[in-house]
């Protein structure tokens, strides 16, 4: 294994980590994979009378209709602002339409809510997008769209989902394997590749329509320049107000084909006007409509290539897009400079990985960041001007002004921002945010700073301080992890780089100081340091939807919303404690939050006091409480992961790192002295641990030993594959609840939600979630930390057999990793979710990083491309040593 130090600085020696710190850096990032896989069916398109967004711009419109907020493509790539956008269309001559677009079902037409129905792989990429690439599967049969509708409807909830796997389609291996590839020669200069290959055991034909497009900025605007593409002396031009001018040129004989980034008022509204439209290359080909196209200009472009392919043949296609004027023949040092760009990504990985001993973690690992950086995309939403409607545009609905997103009119997004999966969810979550900015921070730090500065801008936050949530209801209240990623970031940088982002740290606290007070102002509703929160990202985990009005009236006392804040407390903390080592007015600060985290402790840690207590002393476990109109308690007892959550409230500070801070060293003094019930209830920070540290946590010895019982018992909570959402107690022993002739229920579903609760797309009853995973992994180093491998526990329970706290937490992640490495049987247990695919051609080292994962078989489940948190494998894939060395870094 190799010195973490000194593998940093190898991966810093690297071509691309001094590309991406370098002056040039944000120019490199200037053009990357911003498309979304999904434009259609999204919030910001919506301008309907009642909020429903999937019917008002579906697939079937998609390719007609121009987009008023971004652009979708598959394998896209554009510039920061999309105004150029490079995708690829095929057509295998069966289909209705081209593929110009992933497809998948809204969430009423799935059985468990929206699911993409197709087959893609992000292969590769680096930070900077020097190097993309991607794999994209299409069957040379007629893609069964309607048998996809037609089956999922019939299915219920309590049925598996209907793949595309399973209609057939790809029997006999008849499909072509379609790569993407694109490599920058400098930071303007865009080089694409694509390679097909024909799978199957017959001859087959493929129309390959590499398209450029403008995205319609003109039609909403009538100040807006339009710009134009024309063909010029055997290659594209393209010209847009502001920019440099741009060719797009291709080495292989080929057929330009010309329309209109515009909608199709004739086909969807029945409106005449002369086209052509933006269906019109689809309408050419699949129709033979030789007036939807131009020949010469237009805003949308396709290169449309017929490729004829005998059984197991192979072709390459070459483009190139860059400034006009190069001194170079476009195809002169194509070869070149995507051998250089590939090897440079191979070397990147290489001391990114040289502490991994195994190929395929490599491989899982590489896959993973490739997931991570193929997800960023273009997000414009102006919420004032969606409310409000266009100058060239119909008036919106008047129910729009007192409906969804309506109080948040300041929002207005126009960035690169990472997508939780840009298929299922092409939209920012704030708190899937702080998990990948987490991740990235192990290849490019500079990028995860940013991405969690951008949601403390005045344009984002609210002036409140609430934190945007999601588009769908921007208001729900996510788990308030924002500071814990920045405390993360700031460790893994400084490890990385030698140096500390003073400044980074400061100004992203400040913002979270407003935040704080948003959530002790808003969510402590009597006062109590006791949460609730709402929704908290946890979808269906109550026995009530946590969000809405509960028919008993009154409202719920989460044990997971106080656990939150108590580490939110803990983090800012950690945090002023820092920045007061240069400050000494942060002291002040830190003893604030000293303070606010021992209350909070305090409100968690009381047993028999009232009946409303989170503290279930009977069954050794937290609970969330409902609290009745007339004061009464009821605990919700119900054995799922928010009664750990507790456990990952946990800081060790070293004191001797502090004792340059006599205003922090004299409030625990005082703490210690005039409230010992506080300070002897809720932590040790009086007994040193090793090293001389002190613990702040909300569980001392029993009863983190109490919790742990349960949450490392393989009858309850533990898996093969990780820490269950839910007991599988509750198998057999459900949990009701009956209220106003009413009964409600919580049983273990360890797959798909049995519930159309909060959309019925995603689960946390039972399967397994990395990002909390990934938090208790976190919390039980931290604890062994201060306690030592001295201090053991039962693992599993009821084996006999005693583990320290670190040793635990490894075997946790060594399960975790099991999703997605290959087993002794050669298959990946995440890839059960499509069975088949293992006949088909270089599937062995095809990984797909799901949601979320069923609690006993770890089948990916729900979103399948969802590397924004379930891309924390590629952290826990990493050697222990690499971990200790980033926390030593930022307190050393």
């Amino acid at each position: 294994m190799s010195d973490p130090k000194e593998q940093a600085q190898q991966l810093l020696a690297t071509a691309e980590a001094k590309r991406l710190q370098g002056e040039e850096a944000e120019a490199w990032r200037r053009f990357g994979p911003y498309l979304s896989e999904r434009q259609w069916g999204t919030v910001r398109e919506d301008y309907s009378r009642n909020g429903d967004a999937w019917t008002y711009l579906p697939h079937d419109h998609a390719r007609s209709r121009a987009y008023r907020w971004g652009e979708d493509g598959i394998a896209g790539l554009g510039d920061e602002n999309l105004n150029w956008c490079l995708s690829l269309a095929l057509w295998n001559g069966r289909d209705p339409f081209l593929k110009e677009r992933l497809f998948g079902l809204t969430n009423a037409e799935g059985n468990h809510g929206e699911d993409v129905k197709e087959l893609y792989f992000y292969l590769d990429a680096t930070p900077s997008h020097s190097y993309l690439r991607m794999l994209y599967k299409y069957p040379q049969l007629a893609f069964p769209y309607e048998e996809l509708r037609r089956e999922n409807g019939r299915r219920t909830t309590k049925d598996p989902e209907y793949e595309l796997l399973d209609t057939g389609i790809f029997e006999g291996n008849r499909y072509f394997d379609v790569t993407v590839e694109y490599a920058k020669a400098s930071p303007d200069d865009i080089l694409m590749r694509i390679g097909i290959v024909n799978q199957a055991a017959e001859a087959a034909t493929l129309h390959v329509l590499p398209q450029l497009l403008a995205r319609n900025i003109w039609s909403w605007d009538g100040d807006s320049e339009k710009p134009w593409l024309k063909l010029v002396d055997g290659k594209v031009i393209g010209r847009h107000a502001g920019l440099e001018d741009r060719e797009l040129v291709i080495e292989q004989a080929c057929e330009f084909l010309f329309c209109e980034n515009e909608t199709n008022v004739t086909r969807l509204f029945g409106v005449a006007k002369d086209g052509p439209f933006k269906d019109g290359i689809n309408d050419f080909l699949t129709r033979g409509q030789e007036a939807a196209i131009r020949r010469d200009q237009g805003t949308k472009c396709a290169a449309h290539m017929v490729i004829e392919l005998a059984p197991g043949a192979s072709a390459r296609l070459n483009l190139r897009f860059r400034p006009v004027g190069a001194p170079t023949p476009a195809f002169a040092d194509f070869e070149t400079v995507f051998a250089s760009r590939m090897r440079e990504a191979d070397e990147f990985y290489a001391a990114l990985q040289s502490d991994l001993a195994s190929d395929d973690a490599k491989l899982v690992q590489r896959q993973a960041l490739a997931g991570m950086i193929w997800s960023k995309q273009f997000y414009d939403y102006d919420v004032r001007i969606w409310l409000a409607g266009d100058h060239d545009q119909p008036p919106p609905p008047p129910e729009r002004s007192s409906g969804r997103n309506h109080d948040w009119e300041h929002l207005s997004n126009s960035d690169i921002v990472s997508m939780p999966d840009t298929w299922e969810y092409p939209w920012y979550a704030s708190w899937d945010l702080c998990f990948q900015t987490v991740t990235f921070a192990m290849i490019d730090p500079g990028f995860a700073k940013n991405q969690l500065l951008l949601l403390m801008q005045d344009r984002f936050m609210h002036p409140n301080g609430q934190l945007p949530a999601y588009e769908w209801e921007f208001s729900d209240a996510n788990p308030p992890l924002h500071a814990w990623a920045a405390w993360r970031i700031y460790e893994m940088d400084k490890a990385l780089t030698g140096r500390a982002d003073q400044p980074f740290l400061e100004r992203i606290f400040h913002k979270l100081l407003l935040n704080f007070g948003w959530w002790v102002n808003r969510k402590d509703a009597d006062g109590r340091n006791v949460f609730q929160g709402g929704f908290l990202g946890l979808d269906n985990i109550g026995i009530f939807d946590r969000s809405s009005p509960l028919p008993t009236g009154g409202h719920i006392d989460q044990a997971d919303g106080t656990a939150w804040m108590a580490k939110f407390a803990l983090t800012m903390m950690r945090m002023a404690l820092e920045l007061a080592m240069h400050d000494h007015v942060y002291e002040d600060i830190a003893v604030k939050f000293f303070e606010h985290f021992l209350f909070i402790a305090e409100a968690m840690s009381r047993v028999g006091m009232t009946e409303t207590d989170l503290w279930n002393e009977d069954d050794q476990f937290f609970y969330d409480v409902l609290r009745l109109p007339n004061g009464h308690g009821v605990p919700l007892r119900v054995r799922s992961a928010v009664g750990l959550m507790p456990l990952m409230a946990v800081n060790v500070i070293d004191f001797a790192h502090e004792k340059g801070l006599p205003k922090f060293a004299e409030a625990l003094q005082w703490f210690f002295h005039h409230r010992p019930d506080l300070a002897g209830m809720v932590s040790r920070w009086m007994e040193p641990g090793q090293k001389g540290s002190l613990l702040l946590a909300l569980l001392r010895g029993h009863r983190m030993k109490a919790v742990l019982a349960r949450m490392l018992d393989e009858t309850e909570f533990l898996s093969d594959y990780g820490v269950r959402s839910v007991s599988k107690y509750h198998e057999a022993h459900p949990y009701i609840f009956q209220a106003d002739g009413k009964e409600f229920s919580i049983g273990y579903v360890p797959g798909e939600s049995d519930s159309r609760l909060f959309g019925g797309n995603s689960n946390w009853r039972g399967p397994i979630w990395m990002p909390l995973n990934y938090l208790l992994i976190e919390a039980l180093y931290e604890f062994e930390s201060y306690y030592s491998e001295d201090f053991l526990v039962e693992y599993p329970v009821g084996s006999g057999k005693t583990l320290p706290l670190g040793k635990i937490a490894a075997i946790l992640s060594e399960r975790l990793t099991r999703l997605s490495l290959r087993g002794p049987d050669g298959k990946r247990p995440v890839m059960a979710a499509y069975p088949g695919l293992d006949k088909q051609p270089g599937s062995e080292s095809l990984v797909l990083f799901h949601e979320y994962y069923h609690g006993d078989t770890g089948r990916g489940v729900g979103a399948s491309h969802q590397t924004g948190w379930s891309g924390l494998v590629a952290l826990l894939l990493r050697p222990r040593a690499r971990q200790e060395q980033e926390h030593e870094g930022a307190s050393g």
